[in-house]
């Protein structure tokens, strides 16, 4: 794990869980500053070290207040998923994409590098298997629009006003937050169904997906902030394809075998495969993922 040492950063949305596990990462070495309204998730997961700001992310004169001296923002703050975006277009447009400008404007005004989250919502149905940072952009969902508006409004940032930044577009996170044992992302959903008797897959199963484990996001992210490529976007996956079914097969085998496995329609924005095409992140960033799925699976505390 590179380290990043000295600096002054804000981390917003850092009580959610690619945020969580920043703070953590970075509080012994960093004055970390913690921004979270805290409404979806627990203050008390923070790390004492750090400084915690309450705050909604579209609050402007709080925002400001809290880049005040920064050094590099890690921007993970966001309205997330695809139903939530569906549900409310205009609500999570505000925290997704206005925020995001606001968040721009005013690291100009510091000099800070800002490391923008986003998505692999952005390309939608891929026309080709793995995807490359240039492929077709067509987004299936308001939040991949959304997403896909501000990994634009970042690059372009960096061109107009020489303003460092670079975009992560996450693929799939799971993990594990550094406070507790409780699985994130499909497979926690996965292992809490087994857990309950019964796991439901939406869909036949034969969807795959690029699944990254949340210690190499953190990764990604540390990388990202000390990198000389910046104005640009990089996939951050593990650069394979799990394939649905046998996920939840794995599951339940290492978690409950008596578990029932059963089958629901899928939704209509979810997409057939992914596979992120890592190139550009380990030629430029020297990102390489690390985490094996399987032994993740495998460890004795999942077990119902």
């Amino acid at each position: 794990m590179p380290t990043l040492r000295g600096k002054t950063v804000l981390v917003t949305g850092a009580a959610g869980f690619v945020g969580n596990h920043l703070v953590d990462t970075l509080v012994d070495h960093n004055t970390v500053l913690a921004l979270d309204h805290f409404q979806t998730n627990s203050r008390d997961r923070l790390a004492d070290d750090a400084t915690i700001i309450e705050a909604d992310i579209r609050n402007e004169t709080a925002l400001r207040r809290a880049m005040e001296d920064v050094d590099i923002i890690f921007h993970q703050a966001a309205a997330r998923g695809a139903s939530a975006s569906i549900e409310d277009p205009v609500g999570t447009q505000a925290v997704n994409v206005d925020a995001t400008l606001t968040l721009l404007e005013a690291a100009r005004e510091v000099d800070a590098r800002v490391i923008v989250a986003s998505s692999a919502a952005v390309y939608g149905e891929p026309a080709d298997l793995p995807v490359h940072e240039t492929d077709p952009k067509q987004p299936t969902s308001p939040y991949g629009v959304q997403k896909l508006t501000v990994d634009q409004y970042a690059r372009l940032w960096n061109d107009l006003h020489d303003l460092e930044t670079v975009v992560l577009r996450y693929f799939n996170i799971y993990g594990q937050r550094a406070s507790d044992t409780a699985f994130r992302g499909i497979v926690g959903t996965f292992i809490e169904q087994a857990r309950e008797g019964q796991l439901t897959i939406l869909g036949d199963g034969s969807q795959t997906r690029d699944l990254v484990h949340v210690s190499d996001v953190v990764q990604a992210n540390l990388r990202a902030a000390t990198t000389q490529h910046t104005g640009d976007a990089y996939n951050v996956g593990s650069g394979a394809r799990t394939n649905i079914g046998d996920l939840a097969r794995h599951v339940r085998e290492h978690v409950n075998p008596d578990a029932e496995l059963t089958y629901a329609s899928e939704r209509q924005w979810d997409i057939q495969d992914s596979q992120a095409d890592l190139t550009r992140a380990r030629t430029r960033l020297n990102y390489e993922p690390t985490v094996d799925l399987e032994r993740c699976l495998q460890n004795r505390e999942l077990r119902a």
